[in-house]
């Protein structure tokens, strides 16, 4: 079968390319920009790749149109599936369809996490011998692709709250009928699709109706938004992190720490990952591990060796001890979250925060109150922001109200300039996008070893 995907370039959607091709079908795919890793990945996995959504593509026709939550009526692509009645379906729906409703799905949700605890969950199993199936909206560095079938009945999955697509506006996970399902956490995002919190924890109702009772529940104790939403209906046992499973004994650096269930000790976590949030995750990993027959000492054990997600906390390189990191923060807790851990490593040393906040809910300047506060811990702030993406967000009130020094630019290349100008050697220089950010990793390393090479 020939499978076409429209916005094939999304991490979700280069996911279903990706397994579309692993059941050997035909996969070709068009997005408008196309950039790394995804890119990279379906490249090398042989799937042919169209720039734009020119009515080209579709000679020949495919067999199917996979089509992505970023289209929209009067793509021109989009308008011509409709117009000639091609066979159309969501990215969430055909993986039901065709991979999950045979699986046991081990599904991760929540605001913030997601990512990085799936790729923890899906090394555990890998770890234990189980070959999990896995679709995960990064690329696990302990595998190198964001998708596989796996051979197991195991399949993990992080299972977004976004919209399904044009002609489906719930959530994508309601399409995904986990056995196993985590909630990190729960706070209001998606401001261009959800219009407050309670929208979206009905959408995680919805969800909690479709887990068995023979399934698992886990989320973090004293999540009241997480608590509210169980309170309007749970048919699942559920355990807590906070509660059932705790931490114990974290080191100073925050890298190494006791795992705790049931009062009793399971084992050591000793990694190179930072922070409150990916202790938080860990810990939800060993727990839904354990959901499917992983001794916790051996999620320990595979934990000891994980490797981050690429663009969480990822080092892109080092030029005369200036450390330069991608992360993927997009939201003001999560740049938070991100700082905070960073600043447990990094101890006195400078901090310079480089911020494009792009997503959709920043644009429309839902959280401008809150942006300033998330980047205290940081030594200065470097924002950026384009003319389109200035008009309701406001991004200059946060500026003026940050305690830190803040400057805000609209130029990649004169961001980069400063930022070689300014840094120190010792410096930590952490970019948060969750676009491209036009290439400001390499450009700015590349500007760096200019300067210290000569």
């Amino acid at each position: 079968m020939h499978v076409h995907i429209l916005g094939i370039c999304g991490t979700f959607m280069g996911g279903i390319a990706a397994l579309a091709k692993s059941l050997g079908h035909k996969v070709t795919g068009s997005d408008a920009n196309v950039y790394p890793p995804m890119s990279t990945q379906l490249t090398e996995l042989g799937i042919e790749l169209t720039q734009g959504y020119s009515t080209e593509q579709f000679k020949p026709e495919p067999d199917i149109v996979v089509i992505g939550n970023a289209m929209s009526r009067g793509n021109p692509a989009v308008e011509y599936v409709l117009e000639r009645n091609i066979p159309y379906t969501s990215g969430p729906e055909w993986l039901l369809d065709n991979l999950l409703s045979s699986r046991w799905v081990l599904a991760i949700s929540g605001t913030h996490g997601k990512t990085t605890t799936s790729s923890m969950l899906a090394w555990i199993l890998e770890y234990a011998g189980m070959k999990p199936g896995f679709l995960i909206g990064g690329v696990p560095q302990n595998f190198g692709i964001s998708a596989r079938l796996g051979d197991s009945p195991f399949f993990v999955i992080e299972a977004d709250e976004y919209d399904t697509a044009f002609f489906d506006k719930r959530s994508k996970f309601v399409h995904y009928r986990p056995r196993t399902l985590v909630i990190n956490n729960l706070e209001f995002d998606h401001a261009d699709i959800f219009p407050d919190l309670a929208a979206i924890q009905r959408q995680f109702h919805h969800l909690m109706r479709m887990v068995p009772n023979n399934g698992l529940v886990l989320y973090p104790e004293g999540d009241k938004p997480i608590q509210e939403t169980l309170e309007m209906g749970c048919w699942t046992p559920c355990q807590t992190a906070n509660g059932d499973w705790k931490v114990d004994n974290i080191s100073d650096d925050g890298c190494s720490f006791d795992v705790i269930f049931d009062n009793e000790k399971q084992g050591r976590v000793c990694w190179d990952l930072q922070g409150e949030h990916n202790r938080s995750n860990g810990l939800m990993a060993i727990a839904a591990a354990r959901n499917v027959g992983v001794r916790p000492q051996d999620a320990i054990e595979a934990l000891n060796e994980f490797i981050n997600t690429k663009r969480r906390m990822e080092v892109r390189g080092t030029v005369n001890d200036i450390t330069v990191y991608d992360d993927f923060a997009h939201h003001p807790t999560a740049i938070e979250t991100t700082l905070k851990g960073l600043r447990d490593k990094a101890g006195k040393a400078r901090i310079l925060a480089v911020l494009e906040p792009r997503s959709n809910t920043m644009k429309m300047g839902v959280h401008k109150d809150k942006l300033a506060q998330s980047w205290q811990l940081a030594d200065a702030v470097y924002a950026y922001e384009t003319p389109e993406s200035s008009q309701d967000s406001n991004f200059s009130d946060s500026i003026a109200q940050s305690k830190i020094p803040a400057a805000l630019y609209n130029d990649v290349e004169e961001l980069v300039t400063v930022l070689t100008d300014r840094s120190l050697a010792g410096d930590h220089i952490v970019i948060m996008s969750n676009g491209g950010f036009g290439n400001i990793h390499n450009k700015l390393l590349a500007s760096l070893k200019t300067k210290y090479d000569n």
